[in-house]
C-alpha cells in the first residue's frame, strides 16, 4: 500500500516550490519522489482553479459515492437472492 503523506507535509512541499526551489532539490532533500511532488503540484493547481480537472473535494465525494454504489449493489444482489429462495 502506498505511503500517505499528511496534508501539512504536502503544503510545506508546495510552499517550498512556490519559494522557487526546484522539484528535484526538494525531492532529494525530503526523500520524496519527484513524480509525487509533480502530482501534488498539479492537484494544487486544479484545487486553486488554475487548471481543469476534479478538485480534491470532488474526488473525495466521487470516491464516497462509488463506495456507496457498490454497497447498494451488494444489498440488492442479496435481496434478489433471498427473493429467489422464497
Amino acid at each position: 500500500m502506498p505511503y500517505r503523506y499528511s496534508p501539512e507535509f504536502r503544503r510545506k512541499v508546495l510552499d517550498l516550490l512556490a519559494a522557487g526551489r526546484p522539484v528535484v532539490s526538494v525531492a532529494s532533500d525530503l526523500d520524496v519522489s519527484a513524480q509525487t511532488i509533480y502530482t501534488w503540484r498539479k492537484q494544487d493547481e486544479i484545487d486553486r482553479g488554475d487548471a481543469p480537472g476534479l478538485s480534491s473535494t470532488e474526488q473525495a465525494e466521487l470516491g464516497a459515492a462509488r463506495r456507496r454504489i457498490v454497497e447498494l449493489e451488494t444489498e440488492l444482489a442479496v435481496t434478489r437472492r433471498a427473493n429467489e429462495l422464497l
